[in-house]
């Protein structure tokens, strides 16, 4: 029973560290690019999207482990990873692409369109490779793809909130549209990192 409590509280910790403190945009800069479209996209549905990037990610992360534990004793494992890596993302695509299909059949259309965009990105494929070159065990690696999935969603809707409220007429023609969303992007990451309780070293 023990057993039990103490995995679970690992997977929730490493969930909530992802979500904040390892933000995937804020913290490591992971599919800025992606979100940027997704944000100028009004056609995307954001929480669609981010419950697939949740689902793949957590399809994909004990696959990934499996692979990384076999290319421990190898020398060259850190060659190979990426592309590994990407073909388990590519396999946890048909998974939940099946899933998908199968239980909400004509529902599912909608969020087809959405599926790639949420497998194929930098945020996937970041996440996977740092919670395996940081040899988290199965429970960590699960907990981090888990809140990685929910923090991206998050930083989705904070900066979509924040460009609504950046089409004011203050803001310089010059920085509408992608300066100063960019800008806002980096100012929430520096609230981030001081979040962690980084401070900036002066002198």
């Amino acid at each position: 029973m023990m057993e039990v409590v103490k995995a679970c509280s690992t997977f929730f910790l490493y969930a909530v560290t992802a979500i904040f403190a390892e933000n995937a945009v804020f913290g490591r800069a992971m599919g800025v690019s992606r979100l940027v479209k997704l944000v100028e996209d009004s056609t995307v549905d954001t929480l669609t999207f981010g419950g697939l990037l949740c689902l793949i990610q957590l399809v994909a992360a004990p696959l990934t482990y499996s692979v990384n534990l076999l290319l421990t004793p190898l020398s060259w494992r850190n060659a190979v990873r990426p592309f590994l890596f990407i073909l388990c993302s590519t396999v946890a695509f048909f998974v939940v692409l099946g899933v998908l299909l199968l239980v909400l059949k004509e529902k599912a259309r909608r969020m087809l369109a959405v599926l790639p965009m949420a497998t194929f990105n930098t945020a996937v494929l970041g996440v996977l490779l740092i919670a395996a070159t940081q040899s988290f065990n199965l429970v960590q690696t699960m907990g981090f793809a888990l809140g990685s999935g929910v923090g991206y969603t998050a930083a989705v809707v904070v900066v979509s909130e924040g460009q609504r409220r950046m089409r004011q007429d203050m803001v310089p023609g010059s920085f509408k549209g992608l300066p100063i969303t960019l800008i806002y992007i980096g100012i929430l990451a520096l609230a981030i990192y001081g979040f962690t309780g980084h401070r900036i070293s002066i002198g």
